[in-house]
């Protein structure tokens, strides 16, 4: 692995574990075992390489949801990929947290966009087979909320004194999110 790639490694991990708050230079020197000027050569400063940390972040993100194997029916296909979401948050917390603080500041990232186009698509192909009753706007925000809801009750289960939410609670998120957005006819 390279320089620039242990860095960007680093970088992930101290974030990883850490979370953004307590993310430094010192620390991902530490864990890279390099000095701050090689750092600093190959990212600029210490805000280019957390930007491209979470921009792998993102990358890694959408790599597995589109590795992922897609059924063949929409909705399950959206359970599918909104479990993989949920999942994502809950194995890693802390850079879902620092992720997501990046998308609340504004920041344009290619893979987020691509990440929610996929649910527009998996929303789509619901509503092409009449499925669907909400637009598949509303239907889109409606799932992106639900799966962020369920996301953060991983990141926030220390703040709450409380261990990570059950399987049945998500799956509740989940369940009452599609009811919502199916017809009649689709829920039974």
């Amino acid at each position: 692995m390279d320089t620039r790639a242990t860095l960007l490694t680093a970088a992930l991990k101290v974030l990883e574990d850490e979370g953004e708050a307590q993310f430094s230079t010192r620390a991902v020197c530490l864990l890279a075992h390099v000095t701050a000027p090689t750092l600093y050569h190959h990212y600029g400063s210490a805000d280019g390489l957390l930007s491209a940390a979470m921009t792998a972040a993102f990358a890694q993100f959408l790599a597995s949801k589109q590795a992922a194997v897609q059924s063949s029916d929409p909705v399950t296909a959206l359970r599918e990929g909104w479990d993989d979401y949920v999942r994502f948050a809950a194995a890693r917390p802390r850079l879902y947290a620092a992720m997501m603080g990046r998308v609340l500041q504004g920041a344009q990232i290619p893979a987020a966009q691509q990440a929610f186009a996929l649910l527009i698509e998996r929303i789509a192909a619901i509503g092409a087979q009449g499925r669907l009753d909400l637009t598949v706007a509303a239907a889109a925000d409606l799932m992106w909320a639900s799966a962020n809801s369920a996301s953060l009750l991983y990141v926030t289960a220390q703040l709450r004194n409380s261990a990570p939410p059950t399987p049945a609670v998500v799956e509740d998120i989940r369940e009452n999110a599609i009811r919502t957005i199916l017809t009649a006819e689709s829920k039974g």
